[in-house]
């Protein structure tokens, strides 16, 4: 198991009030030994003005659940807190109502870098978005 923090699905909830999260309807709905799981609305919040989801939506969702993941691993989190560096996606399928779900998994997970890959699909399983998030762990200021 990846987590050094417990993951309690409704404190992340928590923790997203008041946030871009809250904002785009990203709700955390599972996790296991080295994954997490969410899913976002593809509603008037997450679409672009051709009535599909817009590819910075599928990024914001992407970089909180990394983000997140991120969190749960560090050994202290009162000292150290994860930063986003990079991100890239590359947008593979359209959606244009449901929901579309997103899993991340780490492909490194060390002392101050932390590497994700987060695959969103839709309701049929259909792959939406792939995205790789690099994230450098820092002193919490």
């Amino acid at each position: 198991m990846i987590w050094k923090q417990p993951v309690n699905l409704e404190l992340l909830a928590q923790v997203s009030q008041r946030t871009l999260a809250e904002n785009l309807g990203i709700e955390y709905t599972g996790y296991g030994d080295d994954y997490l799981e969410g899913r976002m609305p593809v509603d008037h919040r997450t679409k672009q003005p051709m009535g599909l989801l817009h590819g910075g939506a599928s990024v914001a969702l992407a970089e909180t659940l990394g983000s997140i993941a991120s969190l749960l691993c560090l050994e202290d989190p009162t000292t150290l807190t994860p930063v986003g560096v990079e991100i890239n996606a590359n947008h593979i399928n359209s959606a244009t109502g449901g929901y579309v779900y997103g899993t991340v998994r780490p492909l490194k997970v060390g002392r101050r870098l932390h590497v994700w890959n987060i695959d969103i699909k839709d309701e049929n399983e259909k792959l939406i978005c792939v995205s790789r998030l690099t994230i450098a762990v820092v002193e919490r200021r």
